[in-house]
């Protein structure tokens, strides 16, 4: 009898043991797989990744060549049917190669003369195909720098095609840059690296000449930041007292405030200002120079609207007024659920000045300032003479469609398409139930712009 027992134990736990040893094969092996999907799922993200970054190189080489061929034809044309679609098609392959950089795993390595050269070259073809070539035509210096931006889009080509060779010839690798670039130690031996970093250094040899050509200025004009501030530079717990200012911070707010990092294009201070009780946390970015806000942003939840657009747009206004933002007009606003947002522009010499436009976020549950930008007004204002319309009103007017019912004038100033400041004249007018801004050069009579303004969302909740 016990010599029955004893064999029913063994035999169960016999059978305990061999259940328990199948169970942990088919654990190691359900890890082995997963090891193994993860691992492939890996592999996949990696190809996917190495692919696009294939396809982008090789599209910038090709776009490159096509851009060379397109500046070198340009040369031996004099008409305007001919070179203005020519130079059109310059600017958009420079728009395409921009693209096809911008795709390239290159953000940590400095690459942005090359980026600068492409945005003069499209900037100097688009600058001269839009204009009438027949009363216009190339200068003696525009063709010279036609045959300077040739010369130099020859360069960049020949480097970057044999970067394009040696990567065919080597089978390399661009997780290999994304690796090598990321890495905090010099690696020579990366050759597409030092591919891109000879081209850089070709087309920073160009800076200096193409700086001193007024025809690639507008490039530059739109890179430079606050070059019109005045004041006297202010420290970090001035700063400080500022934003507390602009947030109405009450006591017991925490206060940080960091000074920009090295390669800034401009000084500044980053605040932020924690509220642990209201649970908000306001930040803003003011300049050194003068002490400007640039940007403000408080990020609490906005409840159920108590406000309307028209009393949050009176509450933007009385911001503005508040702190010294003066001689601004509200000229557009909109509603995104519980927020109001209105754009503001300066009024001088009794014209609206389009590139000095502020922000305003209002929320609409309690009208206090959620947001705030001021960028746009900073790198654009200046002292500027408005000047007289050499056009009337009256002229300006018939060059608009009959199709269009005019509704109001003014006048304005704006930035035309080659980023210079022009007076227009201003109409608002009607076709159907869409309405438009049509801006009427008040010097030439040329159409500056039109742009179609928004209509109101349609509402969907209630449609079943």
């Amino acid at each position: 009898m016990i010599r029955n027992i004893i064999i029913g134990a063994l035999s169960i736990a016999l059978i305990g043991t061999a259940f328990w040893g199948y169970q942990e094969r088919q654990a190691k092996y359900q890890a082995i797989q997963a090891k193994n999907q993860e691992r492939q799922a890996k592999n996949e993200v990696l190809v996917h990744a190495e692919n696009n970054y294939q396809r982008a190189f090789h599209d910038l080489s090709y776009q490159l060549d096509i851009l060379h061929d397109k500046i070198g034809t340009s040369l031996a044309m004099n008409s305007r049917s001919s070179l203005s679609p020519c130079l059109t098609d310059v600017w958009r392959i420079t728009s395409e190669a921009q693209n096809d950089v911008g795709e390239l795993p290159l953000s940590l390595m400095a690459f942005s003369k090359t980026e600068e050269f492409l945005s003069q070259i499209g900037d100097f073809s688009y600058r001269t195909a839009i204009r009438d070539l027949e009363k216009e035509p190339l200068t003696d210096k525009e063709y010279s720098k036609l045959q300077s931006l040739y010369q130099q889009s020859t360069d960049i080509q020949t480097e970057i095609r044999k970067v394009q060779h040696t990567v065919l010839q080597k089978n390399l690798k661009w997780m290999d840059v994304e690796m090598a670039l990321s890495d905090d130690e010099e690696k020579s031996d990366n050759t597409i690296v030092d591919g891109f970093k000879t081209v850089e250094k070709k087309v920073s040899g160009y800076g200096q000449a193409n700086e001193m050509d007024p025809t690639l200025a507008s490039y530059q004009q739109k890179e430079e930041n606050y070059k019109n501030l005045t004041g006297k530079e202010i420290s970090k717990k001035e700063a400080a007292s500022i934003a507390k200012r602009y947030a109405k911070a009450e006591k017991g707010t925490k206060v940080k405030v960091e000074e920009n990092k090295k390669g800034s294009e401009f000084d500044f201070y980053s605040v932020s200002l924690t509220d642990a009780r209201k649970g908000s946390e306001v930040n803003m970015d003011i300049t050194k120079k003068g002490g400007y806000p640039i940007w403000f942003i408080n990020t609490r939840d906005v409840n159920k609207s108590k406000l309307s657009l028209n009393e949050g747009s009176s509450r933007a206004t009385e911001f503005l007024k508040e702190n010294k933002f003066e001689n601004f007009e509200l000229y557009e606003s909109a509603q995104y659920d519980n927020v109001g947002l209105f754009n503001f522009v300066t009024v001088e010499q009794g014209a609206r000045v389009y590139p000095d436009s502020v922000k305003v976020k209002i929320a609409l549950d309690d009208g206090s300032i959620i947001g705030f930008s001021a960028d746009e007004f900073l790198k654009s204002n200046k002292k500027r003479e408005i000047g007289k319309p050499v056009v009337s009103e009256e002229a300006a007017r018939g060059k608009i469609s009959p199709k269009v019912q005019v509704m109001e004038h003014r006048l304005s100033v704006i930035n035309n398409n080659t980023q210079q400041e022009v007076l227009c004249h201003e109409f608002l007018g009607t076709i159907g139930d869409d309405t438009y801004r049509i801006f009427i050069n008040a010097k030439t009579g040329d159409e500056e712009k039109v742009e179609k303004m928004k209509n109101a969302e349609p509402m969907y909740e209630n449609i079943v």
